[in-house]
């Protein structure tokens, strides 16, 4: 009698199974090495067998997935089976030196966890879920307590197996020998790298939507992503600021922007290089660690009103003296600011910026040099408003500091690519720790000339009790009501068009609310555009309603600091806040005093004075 053959759609089944699996980033790369299935088994399965592993060849060096051609399921049922034959066989389950059958129902838990957790197909309903023991993930662990267990236990976590009930998942010729070490960390090697390009992909499928239908996916074999792979996959420090940027790399759009070589945009979280120059590998590697670093250092918001041309070369000298030291790919070109005798790497940007300014060695070497966007062209992007205009929202600052943060910490942990340059971590860790609020700081400036009111001694007058003790001199004690008159501080109000309604009412609440904390009763407040408009001593209270603003014209300041000073009532000892967005002339104050702005504003003079800024995180 002719032997009869399985079913058609059987065997369709199956391969539409395994289709489902070459669409899945992980099981793609596995399925692509060393993959090939038998439905030809050397020994029959049980009714209800799906598939199991086969060692083979010189030593069991081979393996293969036999499966059962009688067995009816659904592609959804054959891919979850399939693939969790597949993790057994890179996890080095099938181990000729391992047959006994605690160890094969350790695989098969820890397999099939693994499937489900991966969200492969759908589970054949005979194929129950099992919960792990908790003994975590190891296989040796889990039967050794089976061992222990005994025969009732190993019978609660049987029946579970690919190959049917009764059945080892993995068979093969007795007496071969234990896997060789070479093949073992080869297949281990390949389910990293699988498991490695699905977790890329799902970045790439997350960013892009995010990013809307009308942005083109990118080019995997392109240099940037392999270069971004790299960094992410073998670069713990800049990995997490890696995986968070888009990489465009459109000729057109670069020459609109006038890209000369690369530029980032942390606003958009973009990275932008331009394809007609002459990439290499460790070119491209030494472009996006350099913009990277930029955003992960926050240079955009420390710019704090500097000139962006010449603060955006500051960084660049310190940034690409790092990388060199680091020996992170190559310099793309001569021309990038780099100087190797200064040693302008050993210090920070703003000391940097500081030295250009005065130095017109380095401002003539400027003329030769220039950034990667191009001469004279700041290759950091910045179209953010400031946070004192745009409110509340995504803290970008913190998700920046935080990856770059997290890396640091990968990085040291795993000891990778040797030693980091001192002045580098310490300038991230710098960046953990989170700035203190500008009304913070205002605070604790004025909390010197407010201390918290209780009874003190005074020698500005005598005591009664002198008379009694001439000789002695004997303070009188002061009550808090009588502390109070002297408790006041000026504030003059630069009111001049260029001072929008929002910044006014900002700095004043600020200042009505500490003066309230601190029972100060009074504030002396002057209105100042082109002339002083003086508002006289005014309750705190009244400041947080609605306040009459005078001038709206030019800024001249200086008058009412001279109001202040010649002012007789106004308490010697009494500090003097001026609240300008620097838009003001030359002023000298002879008192105690200090400058409330806008953030990114800077004054046109030198002043060794506090400045607290909006919104700002450093001063």
């Amino acid at each position: 009698m002719a032997r009869r053959d399985p079913p058609k759609e059987y065997r369709q089944a199956r391969l539409a199974g395994t289709e489902i699996l070459r669409k899945d980033p992980l099981f793609a790369t596995l399925i692509g090495n060393h993959w090939w299935l038998d439905d030809r088994p050397s020994v029959a399965f049980p009714p209800d067998g799906f598939a199991r592993l086969r060692l083979y060849g010189h030593y069991g060096q081979h393996t293969v997935i036999e499966v059962n051609p009688w067995r009816r399921a659904l592609p959804e049922e054959w891919a979850n089976v399939l693939g969790q034959a597949l993790l057994h066989l890179y996890l080095c389950h099938a181990d000729p030196e391992r047959t006994d059958e605690a160890w094969q129902i350790a695989c098969t838990l820890v397999g099939s966890d693994f499937v489900r957790q991966l969200g492969i197909g759908r589970r054949p309903d005979d194929l129950p879920w099992c919960e792990l023991p908790p003994l975590g993930r190891e296989p040796a662990a889990i039967a050794a307590v089976l061992r222990d267990g005994g025969p009732a236990l190993m019978a609660q976590y049987a029946g579970h197996g690919l190959a049917g009930r009764g059945m080892p998942t993995f068979t093969g010729p007795a007496n071969f020998p234990p896997l060789d070490r070479k093949l073992r960390q080869e297949r281990q090697d390949i389910l990293a790298s699988a498991i490695r390009r699905s977790v890329l992909d799902a970045i790439d499928t997350a960013g892009a939507t995010a990013r809307g239908p009308a942005t083109p996916r990118r080019n995997p074999n392109s240099l940037a992503e392999q270069a971004r792979t790299w960094f992410v996959t073998n670069y713990p420090l800049l990995g997490s600021l890696a995986a968070a940027f888009e990489l465009i790399e459109d000729a057109a759009l670069c020459a609109q922007l006038d890209i000369a070589i690369a530029a980032i945009d942390d606003e958009l979280r973009r990275i932008y290089v331009n394809p007609h120059f002459p990439w290499t590998r460790p070119t491209m590697q030494f472009v996006i660690a350099h913009e990277l670093l930029h955003t992960g250092l926050r240079h955009g918001p420390r710019r704090q009103g500097r000139d962006p041309y010449l603060w955006n070369v500051a960084c660049d000298y310190v940034i690409n003296g790092w990388l060199v030291e680091m020996g992170i790919g190559e310099m793309p070109t001569d021309s990038l600011l780099l100087d190797p005798e200064l040693r302008l790497e050993k210090e920070s940007a703003e000391a940097v910026y500081d030295r250009i300014v005065g130095d017109l060695r380095l401002i003539r070497r400027l003329n030769k040099s220039r950034t990667l966007r191009g001469q004279g062209k700041v290759d950091v992007l910045d179209n953010r408003p400031p946070s004192w205009w745009t409110g509340p929202g995504c803290d970008l600052d913190s998700f920046y500091r935080r990856a770059l943060a997290e890396g640091l910490d990968l990085h040291l942990g795993k000891g990778v690519r040797g030693t980091l340059p001192g002045e580098l971590v310490e300038e991230i860790r710098a960046l953990q720790h989170p700035p203190i609020p500008w009304d913070v700081r205002l605070g604790h400036w004025l909390d010197a000339f407010f201390p918290p009111l209780q009874a003190r001694r005074s020698f500005a007058r005598a005591s009664r009790r002198q008379a009694a003790t001439p000789d002695i001199p004997r303070p009188v004690w002061l009550r808090p009501d009588e502390l109070m008159a002297s408790r006041t501080f000026g504030v003059v109000l630069d009111t001049s068009g260029s001072m929008s309604p929002n910044l006014l009412a900002r700095a004043l609440g600020a200042i009505a609310s500490y003066a309230l904390s601190r029972e100060v009763p009074q504030v002396r407040v002057l209105q100042c555009d082109a002339g002083v408009h003086d508002m006289g001593y005014v309750p705190p209270e009244s400041l947080l309603g609605r306040v009459e603003v005078r001038g709206r014209g030019g800024t001249v300041l200086q008058p009412a600091i001279a109001r202040l000073e010649g002012d007789e009532r106004f308490p010697k000892d009494a500090p003097i806040l001026l609240i300008t967005d620097g838009g003001c002339d030359t002023l000298t104050c002879r008192r105690e005093h200090a400058f409330l702005m806008p953030e990114g504003a800077r004054l046109p003079f030198a002043t060794l004075a506090p400045r607290f800024h909006f919104g700002a995180g450093q001063q």
